[in-house]
Parts: C-alpha cells; sequence; structure tokens
C-alpha cells in the first residue's frame, strides 16, 4: 500500500481509534444508497469491520469507482465481522417517505447483525430507532469514517446489482447507466414510456409536475398527507389548500390515486 493511502486510511480511522481507546469493541457503520433517485429502492447497510482492518481504497462509494466498488464489496463483506442489508422497495418509500422509508431500512439492517454493537456511527441521519444502542450521527460521515465508508460501499454495490437486473426487465429505461437517479436520458425515457411500477412516483413528479399538472398535483398530495402527520408540513401553494383543508383533501386525492393508477 502507498504512504498517501495509508495516510488517508488513518485520517478516516481516527473516529474509530477514539472509540477503542475509550474501551469499544465493536463499531458498526451504517450508510444508505437511493434516496434521491426516481426509481428503484432505497438501501440501508450496517456493517462491523475488525479494530485493525485496513483495507485499500475504502472511501465514501461515491469517490469510487463502480469497478472498484465491486472489488470493495467482496472484501468488506468477507471481512467484516458482521453485516446487515435492508432494502426498502419503491411501494414502501411511496407509502411513508423517503426519509422515514431510510429510517425503516436502518433499524432491518441492525437487526440482522449477527454480533450486537457497541456504538453504531451514522451519516448524518438523527431520531433514528437504533434498537437501543448507542449512536453518533455524522455530517458527511462517508468520507469521514471508515466503518460508514464500508457501509456506503455495500450499500451502493448492493442497489447498482438490483438496477443492473432491472434493466434486465425494462431496458428502455437504461436503469444499468444511471441506477435510476434523474439524469437528462432517464427523464426524457419516462416522459417517453410512462411511469413503471418502479418507479418513484414522489420522486418522478418532482421533476414531471409540468407535464401533466393534475396527475402529479395527485401523486404530492398523497405524499404530503404521509409527511404532514409527522412534521406539521405546510401544503406547497401550487395544491391550492389551506392548512385547515390540507388533512381531508389529502385523504380524499390519496383514495383517488391509488383507485385510480
Amino acid at each position: 500500500m502507498k504512504e498517501k493511502e495509508l495516510l488517508r486510511l488513518q485520517e478516516i480511522r481516527k473516529i474509530e481509534e477514539d472509540l477503542y481507546e475509550k474501551g469499544v469493541e465493536y463499531i458498526c457503520g451504517i450508510d444508505e444508497a437511493g434516496r434521491g433517485p426516481l426509481a428503484g429502492p432505497v438501501v440501508v447497510a450496517s456493517v462491523i469491520m475488525p479494530k485493525d482492518s485496513m483495507i485499500e481504497g475504502v472511501n465514501d462509494s461515491k469517490k469510487v469507482s463502480e469497478k472498484k466498488r465491486e472489488k470493495l464489496y467482496e472484501e468488506i463483506t468477507k471481512e467484516a465481522i458482521s453485516y446487515g442489508v435492508a432494502i426498502i422497495d419503491q411501494n414502501e418509500i411511496d407509502r411513508i417517505n423517503i426519509l422515514n422509508a431510510t429510517k425503516h431500512g436502518l433499524t432491518t439492517s441492525i437487526k440482522e447483525l449477527k454480533v450486537k454493537p457497541d456504538i453504531i456511527l451514522v451519516d448524518a441521519l438523527t431520531k433514528i430507532d437504533t434498537c437501543g444502542i448507542p449512536y453518533n450521527s455524522i455530517i458527511k460521515g462517508d468520507a469521514k469514517s471508515y466503518s460508514i465508508a464500508a457501509a456506503s460501499i455495500i450499500a451502493k454495490v448492493t442497489r447498482d446489482r438490483i438496477m443492473r437486473q432491472w434493466d434486465e426487465v425494462y431496458p428502455q429505461y437504461g436503469f444499468a447507466k444511471h441506477k435510476g437517479y434523474g439524469t437528462a436520458a432517464h427523464i426524457a425515457a419516462i416522459k417517453e414510456n410512462v411511469y413503471t411500477f418502479w418507479h418513484n412516483y414522489w420522486n418522478s413528479g418532482k421533476f414531471l409536475y409540468h407535464e401533466n399538472e393534475e396527475l402529479m398535483r395527485r401523486v404530492i398530495l398523497s405524499q404530503y398527507l404521509l409527511i404532514v402527520n409527522d412534521s406539521g408540513y405546510i401544503p406547497p401553494a401550487e395544491t391550492g389548500l389551506t392548512c385547515n383543508s390540507w388533512y381531508g383533501k389529502a385523504h380524499l386525492e390519496m383514495h383517488y390515486w391509488h383507485m385510480a393508477w
């Protein structure tokens, strides 16, 4: 291993080293892939790496090439003390919204671990159910923590493999290339071929609202209904709803949306 890479790995292991010095034995890193795409699942991975783990190339998955990620995935999963993966599909995302789907996936992935961690390091998420295990939320954690970076690679590779499989079923959308993200080619493919059940209507709707106002209005309403209960979210101006009429109308619109589709 080159000195530059060794120094980089030592830098992103500092958080873990500090915890080990305090007597922590098992550290779990958690990260997700798929919160931003227009199609496909969100995948959340939890991983506990050995104290002396120093796999060359482990980094924020966004900074690693697809080919290199595949190789690292094999190395990480082989070396890991334990890892768990949760796959939350587009139907659940549309039902409870992407943030709650991600949080649900996080809890599920922790339950998949065969070894209970002493502490969890997670990329940015807060107000999460970690099964009673203490956690530290770290902004841009996949670039600052070795454990979170390892989890980010597991999550990304798992999701990419799923999207490549679906590309074989729906080749007209180009999933193998863009992995469901909102590239110009993907948006054009949606406009030409319409949605499949594989698409996330909420994210797609944000991009295509102007193309079919009434259809997208129903999408927005069905999603905001699920958000408003938790956050008291104010309805967007384009829906024409006031806060007082929000819940009832949103409920009716959501019912109509599911029946009509």
